[in-house]
C-alpha cells in the first residue's frame, strides 16, 4: 500500500510540474496582467490542481482584479451583480468566468472544507442554477485566489445525495432543541463512509413576535479539522432562517461555518443550542457566512438547500423525514444483525 501511494504521489508532482511548463505562458501574462494594478506575483504564487487547474494564489487577488465588485454582510456578494461581471458555463457549477480568469466559489463549499477538493455534490451545482424573482441571493467567493487557464475543461465526480422532502408546517414545530446522533452501533470507519464523518446536527426552534427562528449546527468528529494561520479549528456548519408565520414564508436564511478551537469544540459538541445559556462565560466561533437569501424564501427551497448544504449527512434527512435515506437504513440494518450474532 505505502508503495501504491508513494507512486501516485510521484505522479502527481510530476503532473503538477508538467501543468506549469505547458502553462508557463499564461502564468507570465497574468504575472503581467497584476503587476500593473500594482500586484508583485511570482511563480511561487501558482499551483496546478486537478480538481480546478491553474490556480494563482494571492491575498484578496480577486477584488484586486475586479474592485467593482460589491461586498455586503460578512463579504457576500448578491448573485444578481455578478452576472454583469462574469459569464456561468453549464457543467462547470462554483466557476465565473472572465476574458483572463476564472472566480470561483468560497472553498468551504468544498469536499472536507478543503481548497483543493472539488466542490461538494450538490448545493454550488443548485445555487448556481438557482432563480427566483422573489429571492434576493447572496454568496462567498474564494477572495484569495482565482483560476487562470480560462477554458471549459472541469474535474467532474459521479456522486449525488438525495434532499429531503418534508411536508410538515412550520408554524405547527414545537419550539425547543433537538440533537441528533449517528446509531450507537456504528463505529468510527462506518460513521466516516456512511455519515461523512457526521458527529451530531443540533437544532433549535425559537419563536417571537409573529417569527419563527430556526438554527442549526452540524458537527463532524474530531478528524475534521482546518488550520488557518497555524491554528487548528474544528469547522461546524451552520444554518439561520426566520419563518414569517402569518405569510407562511421565510423572509431570511443563511449559511456560515462556525470555527471552534480545540477546548471550545470539546465543550460544545456533546451539548446543545442552549449551551451559552447554561454557561458564565459564552463561546463565540469564528463565523464565515457563506450564502444568504432574503424576501420570499419558499419552504421547499429552505429544505432544498439546507439538506445539499449539510452534504452527504443523513442526520439532517432524519430531522426532515423521521428516517434515514433507504440505502443508508440497509446499512445499518446489516451492521446491527452483524453485531447482534
Amino acid at each position: 500500500m505505502s508503495e501504491i501511494k508513494e507512486r501516485y504521489l510521484k505522479a502527481q508532482i510530476e503532473e503538477r510540474k508538467k501543468q506549469l511548463e505547458n502553462h508557463s505562458k499564461t502564468i507570465d501574462d497574468f504575472i503581467k496582467r497584476c503587476s500593473k494594478i500594482g500586484l508583485k506575483l511570482t511563480g511561487e504564487n501558482f499551483n496546478y490542481i486537478q480538481t480546478i487547474g491553474i490556480v494563482a494564489t494571492y491575498p484578496d487577488l480577486l477584488f484586486h482584479l475586479k474592485p467593482e465588485l460589491e461586498k455586503v454582510d460578512e463579504d457576500l456578494i448578491e448573485c444578481k451583480s455578478l452576472e454583469q461581471h462574469f459569464e456561468k458555463k453549464v457543467f462547470n457549477s462554483g466557476m465565473l468566468y472572465s476574458d483572463k480568469f476564472i472566480a470561483m466559489a468560497h472553498p468551504y463549499f468544498r469536499r472536507g472544507m478543503s481548497e483543493f477538493a472539488n466542490f461538494a455534490p450538490r448545493f454550488i451545482d443548485l445555487y448556481w442554477k438557482f432563480k427566483d424573482d422573489k429571492v434576493k441571493a447572496y454568496i462567498a467567493l474564494d477572495a484569495n485566489r482565482v483560476r487562470i487557464d480560462v477554458d471549459d475543461s472541469a474535474y467532474l465526480e459521479l456522486d449525488t445525495w438525495y434532499g429531503a422532502s418534508f411536508k410538515k408546517r412550520i408554524e405547527e414545530i414545537p419550539n425547543g432543541v433537538v440533537k441528533i446522533r449517528p446509531p450507537a452501533e456504528l463505529d468510527e470507519m462506518d460513521i466516516s463512509l456512511f455519515f461523512n464523518e457526521a458527529y451530531s446536527l443540533d437544532i433549535k426552534w425559537t419563536e417571537k413576535n409573529g417569527i419563527k427562528t430556526f438554527q442549526a449546527e452540524e458537527f463532524k468528529t474530531d478528524k475534521v479539522t482546518i488550520n488557518i494561520d497555524e491554528i487548528e479549528y474544528f469547522p461546524v456548519r451552520y444554518i439561520h432562517a426566520e419563518y414569517d408565520i402569518k405569510n407562511k414564508i421565510f423572509r431570511h436564511f443563511d449559511g456560515a461555518i462556525h470555527l471552534y478551537e480545540k477546548d471550545e469544540y470539546y465543550q460544545r459538541r456533546d451539548s446543545d443550542l442552549n449551551f451559552n445559556e447554561k454557561i458564565k462565560i459564552h463561546l463565540k466561533a469564528k463565523t464565515y457566512k457563506l450564502f444568504k437569501m432574503n424576501e420570499n424564501i419558499s419552504v421547499e427551497t429552505w429544505i432544498t438547500y439546507t439538506s445539499h448544504f449539510c452534504t452527504g449527512n443523513p442526520l439532517v434527512f432524519e430531522y426532515f423525514e423521521g428516517k434515514y435515506p433507504e440505502r443508508i437504513q440497509k446499512i445499518i440494518d446489516n451492521i446491527g444483525n452483524k453485531t447482534s450474532i
